[in-house]
Formats: C-alpha cells, sequence, structure tokens
C-alpha cells in the first residue's frame, strides 16, 4: 500500500486550498499532481509531507495512520523547486548528509554515496561544489541526496521548474529511468502538461482545491472528465455554436482533429487561411470561421504540401473528432 488521501481540506483564512480531496497512490507508482497556479496541488503534496496539517480527512502512508505525524517520522524524501543544497558541502558530502546525522556507519555511507553517484549519472564529480555544477547536475544531486536516507516515498515541488526547456525535457526522460529502476513510490508536483503525460503512471488534474479526474495519461487525453480538463491538457480549440434556443455547449476540437479540404462537403465548414506557422515537423494553421471565430488546426508536412495552402486562402475544415460540454470552463 503507498499513499492514500482519505476527504482532505485545509482553509487559509478564507482561501479554501483543498476541499474533500481523495486520491490514491499505488506502490511504487508515479503521480503527478497537475494543475494551474493555486489549484492546490503544493499544498496537498505539503499535507503529505507533515509540513501542513489538514483541517479534515486523513493521510494514510504505507498503511499507517500519519495524519498528525511529525515529518522526521514519515519516511519522505523531498526535492525542492530549487535544489536546497549546501553549498558549502562537496557533492558527497551533500548525498551523504541524512546518513550521517543518523550515524550511519563510514564505510557504508561511502558505499551508498558512491552508489548514488553512479546512479544519477555523476560519478567523478563527488568532490565538486555545487556552484561547480550545471542545474541540472544540481537537480539530480538533490534526488540523490533524498534517495539516500531510502525514503518510503519521494515528493518533489515542481522539481524540474528552474531549469530551461531543453534541460528540463532531458531530465524528464532521466527521473522516469530512474524511477523503473529504484521503484520508488513518487509524487511530483507539476503545471506543465506535456511534464507530467511524459513521466508519470497517473495523473491528478487538480482545480480550485479540487479533483477534476484521476487517471492514465491516455485516459486523461483521450477521455477528459470535465471542460477545464479538456481545455488544460493539451492544445485545443474551443467553439461556441450558433444555438438559437440559447444552450450555452462548448464543443472542443484538439487541433490536430482538424481536416482542411480543398472543396466543401456535407460535413465542412467554409474558413479563411490566417496565418500559417511553419513548427518543422508539422504546419499551425490560424482559421477564421465565417462567424468570425478562431480554430487553430495542426497539419503534417506532407498534407500541407498536398493541398499547397496559402494565406488569406479559402478553405472548408471538417473536425473528425470532438467533444462537447454543457458548463463553462476556466484555467
Amino acid at each position: 500500500m503507498g499513499i492514500i488521501v482519505e476527504n482532505i481540506s485545509k482553509r487559509f483564512g478564507d482561501f479554501q486550498a483543498l476541499d474533500q480531496v481523495s486520491i490514491e497512490v499505488k506502490t511504487g507508482s508515479l503521480v503527478a499532481l497537475l494543475g494551474p497556479s493555486g489549484s492546490g496541488k503544493s499544498t496537498l503534496l505539503r499535507m503529505i509531507a507533515g509540513l501542513e496539517t489538514p483541517d479534515q480527512g486523513r493521510i494514510l502512508l504505507t498503511g499507517e495512520d500519519a495524519t498528525f505525524q511529525e515529518v522526521q517520522d514519515r519516511g519522505i524524501g523531498f526535492v525542492f523547486q530549487h535544489y536546497a543544497l549546501f553549498k558549502h558541502m562537496t557533492v558527497r558530502k551533500n548525498i551523504a548528509f541524512g546518513l550521517e546525522i543518523r550515524k550511519v556507519a563510514k564505510n557504508i555511507v561511502k558505499a551508498k554515496v558512491d552508489e548514488l553517484l553512479e546512479l544519477v549519472q555523476l560519478k567523478g564529480l563527488g568532490d565538486r561544489y555545487p556552484s561547480q555544477l550545471s542545474g541540472g547536475q544540481r537537480q539530480r544531486v538533490a534526488l540523490a541526496r533524498a534517495l539516500a536516507v531510502e525514503p518510503k516515498v519521494l515528493l518533489l515541488d515542481e522539481p524540474f521548474g528552474a531549469l530551461d526547456a531543453k534541460v528540463r525535457k532531458e531530465l524528464r526522460a532521466w527521473l522516469r529511468r530512474l524511477h523503473d529502476e529504484v521503484h520508488v513510490t513518487t509524487v511530483f508536483v507539476t503545471h506543465d502538461q506535456e511534464e507530467a503525460m511524459e513521466v508519470s503512471d497517473q495523473i491528478v488534474v487538480m482545480n480550485h482545491g479540487k479533483v477534476e479526474q484521476i487517471g492514465t495519461p491516455a485516459e486523461i487525453y483521450d477521455r477528459p472528465a470535465t471542460a477545464f480538463v479538456m481545455g488544460f491538457v493539451g492544445p485545443v480549440n474551443v467553439v461556441v455554436p450558433n444555438d438559437r434556443n440559447g444552450n450555452q455547449e462548448q464543443v472542443f476540437i484538439r487541433p490536430q482533429d482538424i481536416l482542411i479540404e480543398l472543396e466543401p462537403n456535407e460535413s465542412t465548414f467554409p474558413a479563411r487561411i490566417n496565418r500559417l506557422i511553419h513548427l518543422g515537423w508539422e504546419i499551425q494553421a490560424e482559421l477564421i470561421l465565417d462567424d468570425g471565430q478562431v480554430l487553430i488546426a495542426h497539419l503534417t508536412r506532407d498534407r500541407f504540401n498536398t493541398l499547397n495552402l496559402a494565406p488569406q486562402q479559402r478553405v472548408h475544415v471538417e473536425p473528425k473528432d470532438s467533444k462537447s460540454f454543457s458548463l463553462s470552463y476556466s484555467i
């Protein structure tokens, strides 16, 4: 059994940070808490860590009630966005810190640190100081330090948020490989949808202190439970059909699900190409419908070359897949 959160609520003054939140993280899994700023994801992570106390509900760690347990008694490894490394200590000393304060034998500490340096691909850098490392290397030191004490649960709070896009992408792939080796139950907070989709086994989508949906990356993307999930996870067009009956239905269409044709048929709508953006492996077309609504469509380069599209050209668009929700959403 990993982590069970049951009906957790937390209020800070007039602000309801968490409202009856329940999730289950299976032993050995990697779960992302995904949502915009203010959605409650970091507060939930801090609750699991013991850094905040819930107003109601309870938290179980590996089958034991840890709701009011002290931080040091929870067996938690915590990695912050900004590393929190000791600047005056070498890489080796940083990783060994948790073991040394537990008075673990020196030979065991050395062996453990050597093992972790190899695991996080920093072998040979143990005598350097944090200032002598890149941002990505410093984050790997922080992860090694958290893993050194063999935590029951590893918690990561926006672990790659301070890094540039290229390093972030490299570390995401590295974290997934690392997790597959150590199998420690892991929860990480992110507002980056691509990061959550790429790394996690399951995603918990949060908004305004509530859980909108829990599922695998494929379930979240392909079968969103709410308009918010559809709008937040992955690019999407939101179209409001002209309905004389006053229904406020919204139609959500992924850019890759919009077909562009040169000739009309019974399923198409007329549109004008406003702009074409070349993104390397695909082309993004900005389309304006006759009622003024804007659609974004993604085309492969082969399809784009076949159609021979140009700005201001009149075309006909057909949604090959769409989802409708009756309520409006906000991010």
